[in-house]
């Protein structure tokens, strides 16, 4: 395992959603060099998917001109990643709730739900524009 708190690795790319095949590749092969397991795979995999969706359709109103950038630290004890994007933030605290009867039928709303239910801790700052998970690996 890396030093506590190592940055592993720092992505940075344009707000195009293709770019989640890059995301994809690089945390497939963290997952194979780090031996971390198949159920913390899957769970990093969705909330990546949805994060990274969120920073560019939602936070960076898929502007390629801006960026998305991931900073992702591994330690004994956890895998934490923070997904930041450009856009002007949101109101975290006041997300309509996706189980709601009257949000049932949306297509949309349900990622920071996901992110929060497949994730040990889940963090803002900046006004929403960084989110921050956390993963344990004990």
């Amino acid at each position: 395992m890396s030093e506590p708190h190592t940055s592993l690795k720092q992505l940075e790319f344009p707000s195009d959603p293709t770019q989640l095949l890059e995301v994809d590749r690089f945390f497939e092969d963290l997952f194979e060099r780090e031996n971390l397991s198949e159920e913390l795979h899957g769970n990093v995999s969705v909330s990546i998917s949805e994060a990274v969706n969120n920073a560019i359709l939602h936070g960076n109103k898929s502007d390629q001109s801006k960026l998305v950038r991931l900073n992702v630290n591994l330690d004994e004890n956890e895998l934490a990643i923070e997904v930041i994007d450009q856009g002007s933030g949101f109101d975290y605290d006041n997300l309509p709730d996706p189980t709601a009867p009257e949000n049932l039928e949306k297509e949309t709303g349900r990622g920071i739900f996901i992110i929060r239910n497949l994730s040990d801790e889940l963090e803002f700052e900046d006004e929403g524009r960084i989110m921050r998970m956390h993963f344990s690996l004990k």
